[in-house]
């Protein structure tokens, strides 16, 4: 769990659905962490999901990642990495890589900001659908 997650009460619906994320890597959609929390709590509710896992991402607990279009989807995993996302069957994975902090010292001499973060998302085709290419 990340140590603002161990400072701060989470209810016990966040919880588990914050222990579900963190269990896996697959960068689950909003749907998907439903059906992994639902064998654990049975009457939660989609919605009730839905809340917490923005609430959650707002928190800086959990990551949102938009990629492209897609669905949203989930990052347990906060700690600073970069993805791939397979333009065939939309799989969504981590790939840590040396993050490039020189861009942000780049941005910033190109404009008027201060550059906090930045994210990059690579696209290609993974190794299960590229024999079908």
């Amino acid at each position: 769990m990340s140590e603002l997650a161990n400072n701060m009460r989470l209810t016990s619906q966040r919880q588990v659905i914050l222990e579900e994320l963190q269990k896996v890597t697959s960068h689950p959609t909003a749907n998907e962490v439903f059906d992994m929390v639902r064998k654990r709590l049975p009457r939660i509710g989609l919605g009730t999901v839905y809340r917490n896992l923005d609430l959650l991402s707002e928190m800086g607990i959990i990551k949102k990642l938009d990629v492209g279009g897609e669905q949203k989807r989930f990052d347990g995993d906060t700690s600073p990495h970069y993805h791939v996302r397979c333009v065939k069957c939309k799989r969504v994975e981590d790939i840590f890589i040396e993050r490039l902090g020189e861009l942000e010292k780049n941005a910033a001499s190109c404009c008027n900001y201060k550059i906090l973060d930045h994210h990059v998302q690579f696209s290609g085709i993974c190794s299960t659908c590229l024999p079908e290419t």
